[in-house]
């Protein structure tokens, strides 16, 4: 008995020494962190607060600069942890990056993840990219603490997996002029949350200067003019956004969605430098152009 009582304490020593190796090991390990930034919310919240809308088409964000303040920002809360990348998750028609994402791919440390964008300009399938990589990364140990920028409900899978794995995922809102752009699930779910303010984005994001038409000084196009134009995008966005987004808009007919509308108006006013803003019958012609070159493909 007394020889096995010596094994077994010999091979629990071995065991501690092993463990104790083990520890010295991971605490020579730096910590590991990453930042995952919802451009979508990003846009929307920023766009909200700085230029009191939503459309990004109304104002312009400095990304890189953006990136870099949360960078800087994400080193001061993760003090004693190195910086793995910025992961950068929109949306893009047919996931071909516009020119705008592909100049914030090209950044150092920063990765762009594209989900698809339907005819009503909602992006599809950005969540799932943001869960795959919070859970592989965190499985295999590459990052101990996430950045997470964003708020919408359909991301608290994402930080259960990533949590199941060890990793601690930390929620960065922004803030919203009134209520909550964040959703209480998602606020339940993380390990820390905190709010960026006006003042951290202000440098980063400006109202655009609108285009002006002086119908006075140009002449008012014919509505078989405007009818041509409307075809002439259809064309075109059946060439640039690929049949079957714009597909999903037949059952619609003859409405369009709010948002295609107005792409549709501001694009014809930049092809005919003239405005349609009040007359109803030029933007009828319009919409009918577009809908016969859009029917007659199908």
């Amino acid at each position: 008995m007394n020889e096995d009582h010596a094994a077994l304490a010999a091979r629990i020593e071995r065991t501690n020494e092993l463990l104790e190796r083990m520890l010295a090991e991971v605490a020579k390990t730096p910590s590991t962190h990453a930042i995952f930034v919802d451009a979508g919310y990003l846009y929307a919240a920023a766009g909200r607060l700085i230029a009191g809308t939503e459309d990004r088409r109304s104002f312009d964000l400095d990304a890189e600069g953006l990136i870099d303040a949360l960078i800087d920002r994400a080193r001061t809360v993760f003090a004693d942890s190195r910086l793995l990348r910025v992961y950068w998750y929109d949306g893009a028609r047919r996931r071909i990056h516009t020119a705008e994402q592909q100049s914030i791919a090209e950044l150092p440390d920063v990765k762009v993840r594209l989900g698809n964008l339907n005819a009503n300009n909602q992006q599809k399938g950005v969540d799932s990219l943001i869960r795959s990589d919070l859970e592989s990364l965190a499985r295999h140990r590459a990052i101990s603490d996430a950045a997470l920028l964003g708020g919408d409900e359909d991301l608290v899978p994402a930080v259960e997996a990533a949590q199941g794995y060890g990793a601690r995922v930390h929620l960065w809102g922004i803030e919203a002029p009134e209520g909550r752009n964040q959703a209480e699930p998602l606020l339940w779910e993380v390990d820390s949350q905190r709010t960026l303010d006006l003042g951290f984005f202000k440098p980063y994001v400006s109202r655009r200067t609108a285009v002006t038409y002086d119908p006075a000084g140009a002449a008012r196009p014919t509505r078989e003019d405007v009818r041509f134009v409307g075809a002439q995008i259809a064309a075109k966005w059946l060439a640039d956004r690929g049949r079957d987004t714009l597909v999903e808009l037949l059952p619609g007919h003859p409405y369009l969605p709010g948002s295609v509308d107005q792409d549709l108006l501001v694009e014809a006013e930049g092809l005919l430098q003239y405005s349609l803003r009040g007359q109803a019958d030029l933007r009828r012609a319009l919409r009918d152009g577009f809908w016969e070159h859009l029917q007659a493909q199908y």
